[in-house]
């Protein structure tokens, strides 16, 4: 049985998680607007040019969920601050970074090897990575 203190404390981390989840959309959003804009007004031509708009779209919606993490999700007492500094935005983005990788290795398997349509593959990797975004800055920064 929970004690009420632990009960409390996963309460919190719930919560939190149903923020990061908000902020999560919004970045998605963010990062799926400039996939698409770079894909299909810049990009569409080239065999690469999917690969370099996923990047453009990684970069905008790591600096929106950047923002609206410091500001909407990690706003416990014991985080303030933690999150605001080069070292810290940092971190963030090493974290992120690493998503970015295996975002560009599910659009390569969704698109290239299974022939899948680039936005539908997007939302089905973006799903998975956001577990990871989650996890690892909650322990890597707002411990």
């Amino acid at each position: 049985m929970l004690t009420t203190g632990r009960f409390a404390g996963l309460k919190a981390l719930f919560w939190e998680f149903f923020r990061y989840g908000i902020v999560g959309g919004v970045a998605f959003l963010a990062d799926f607007g400039a996939l698409v804009a770079c894909q299909e007004l810049w990009l569409k031509e080239y065999a690469w040019g999917l690969y370099v708009s996923t990047v453009a779209g990684f970069m905008v919606g790591l600096v929106v969920n950047y923002a609206l993490s410091l500001w909407f999700v990690f706003t416990a007492a014991k985080d303030r601050g933690k999150g605001r500094s080069a070292g810290a935005f940092a971190v963030f983005g090493m974290i992120g970074a690493l998503g970015l990788v295996w975002t560009e290795l599910g659009m390569w398997l969704g698109v290239a090897v299974l022939g899948g349509n680039y936005q539908v593959v997007k939302v089905l990797v973006t799903g998975a990575v956001l577990v990871w975004n989650y996890a690892g800055r909650k322990v890597l920064i707002f411990r």
